[in-house]
């Protein structure tokens, strides 16, 4: 079994009297993890709603962390037909055939608040008019898959970008977190921000509160290997035998992540080698400080997140997108995600690069951070798109 289907709730046939044999192999590959299976059939209760009679995939396996973290056990795709794995007929398709729906619409809303219970609401077969002021701006789908429509113009603060003259594509989509686009403008969105790459301000960050520290440590003769977990950077001694995988599963059941503490262990380990090497050339503390902190700025980030600095959201322009002929705007404060409190609070910004080769791009996700602002309509009936201003 997999490690991932330990932490998760599981399907098993055997306890259903409605499920029906297909075992046709299938695979997905995600943007971030994949899965691989088999197809089965059983009915999908989802609220009061039974669908009968719905194709589905057992997955066996998930490898990598991405499931193993995630909070969901399942994934329920919205997506059209023409992007089902297997031709596979989706639960939203069936939803409509069974007469399940008032209507055939969809529609999401996206607590912001983490403070409030409820994280949101999934209408299937219309929309909570609670959840949304004024009305919604409808774009049609223009390519049947994912939902696909037009986007005009993207705005750094008041000013045009140019980038999408000629027009541009997007679609919107509940299964991505940021806000992705081509690397060019992206590149220009998070210059305009102040955004630097996630990994390169923690390095800069711990070299700002541990570098000298660190360097007295390595004078001193202390173990290089030992000075990361004395300093309690890092869980084990000098020893990578604790495998991070089940370290965060431990952690993970313990009811706290320990992936910014491996991430602060590695980049401690990285500033001992860099630091010890200056020692070795009797460069000034100072000196090397200055020298690390530069090599902090080169560090990739793995996933291509941008970090700002949580102080300066008020300094930040206002980033907007036009869709059906209106402006559809993002403040700092919507577009950068806040991860943890106080001084150890670390901030995320919304966009991330994704460049999608022609003819299907280039092309922007329109991600959770956009639904969250903009209550967000699938209208499967008229096949067309729709935005409002959620609240």
């Amino acid at each position: 079994m997999q490690v991932a289907c330990l932490f998760h709730s599981k399907y098993k046939s055997s306890h259903s009297s409605s499920y029906e044999k297909n075992g046709k192999s299938a695979a997905i590959q995600y943007g971030t993890g994949s899965i691989s299976g088999f197809f089965s059939k059983d009915s999908v209760k989802l609220g009061d709603l039974v669908v009968k009679g719905q194709d589905f995939i057992e997955a066996t396996k998930e490898p990598g962390i991405t499931f193993l973290a995630a909070k969901f056990d399942g994934i329920l795709g919205l997506g059209f037909q023409e992007i089902s794995v297997g031709d596979a007929v989706p639960v939203w398709y069936n939803m409509v055939e069974q007469g399940l729906v008032p209507e055939p619409v969809f529609s999401f809303w996206l607590n912001r608040n983490a403070d409030e219970g409820e994280g949101g609401e999934l209408v299937f077969g219309g929309v909570d008019a609670t959840h949304f002021k004024g009305e919604h701006t409808y774009v049609p789908v223009t390519q049947k898959g994912y939902w696909q429509f037009d986007m005009g113009e993207v705005l750094i603060g008041d000013k045009t970008t140019g980038f999408c003259d000629n027009g541009c594509a997007a679609i919107a989509d509940s299964g991505t977190s940021l806000l992705a686009g081509p690397t060019a403008i992206v590149t220009q969105i998070n210059q305009a921000i102040g955004a630097a790459g996630v990994m390169s301000q923690q390095c800069k960050t711990l070299v700002d509160q541990y570098g000298k520290s660190i360097i007295e440590m390595l004078l001193s003769e202390t173990q290089p290997e030992k000075v990361c977990s004395q300093m309690k950077l890092c869980t084990f001694d000098g020893s990578h035998d604790t495998s991070m995988i089940i370290e965060s599963v431990v952690d993970k059941n313990n009811g706290k992540s320990s992936g910014v503490h491996d991430e602060m262990c590695t980049l401690c380990e990285m500033a001992v080698v860099w630091m010890q090497n200056q020692i070795k050339r009797n460069e000034t503390e100072d000196q090397i400080i200055n020298y690390v902190d530069q090599l902090c700025e080169r560090i990739p980030s793995p996933m291509g997140e941008s970090g700002v600095d949580c102080n300066s959201l008020s300094s930040m322009p206002h980033i907007a997108f036009t869709i059906g002929g209106k402006t559809f705007d993002l403040s700092p404060e919507e577009y950068v995600l806040k991860v943890g409190e106080g001084a150890a609070a670390q901030c995320i910004s919304g966009f991330t690069a994704l460049d999608v080769a022609p003819p299907r791009g280039p092309l922007w996700i329109l991600g959770d951070i956009f639904m969250g602002k903009y209550h967000t309509v699938f209208d499967y009936g008229k096949l067309r798109v729709g935005f409002a201003e959620a609240v």
